[in-house]
C-alpha cells in the first residue's frame, strides 16, 4: 500500500471511530469531547488542501512506506 491510501484509510477510521464515541445515539458513546477530534482531523484535511502537506504523510514516509507504485497498468 502506498502514502495516499494509508492516510484515506486512518483518516476514515479516525472519523467513524470518534463519531461513535462522541454522538449520543451511539452504543459506545463516552463522551462529547470526542467530537473535537473529528474537527482536527478535517482540519489536517483542509489545510492538506490549500497547503500540500500532511503531517500523517511524513511520518509515514520516515516509516518507509512507498510514496507510490511505479507498476504500468495497476
Amino acid at each position: 500500500m502506498t502514502v495516499d491510501r494509508y492516510i484515506h484509510l486512518l483518516a476514515g477510521s479516525f472519523i467513524l471511530l470518534s463519531l461513535a464515541f462522541g454522538v449520543d445515539a451511539s452504543p459506545i458513546f463516552i463522551s462529547h469531547y470526542w467530537l473535537f477530534f473529528t474537527a482536527f482531523v478535517g482540519a489536517n484535511l483542509f489545510q492538506f488542501g490549500i497547503t500540500k502537506f500532511c503531517p500523517m504523510g511524513w511520518i509515514l514516509k520516515k516509516l518507509g512506506v512507498p510514496e507510490s507504485k511505479t507498476n504500468c497498468g495497476v
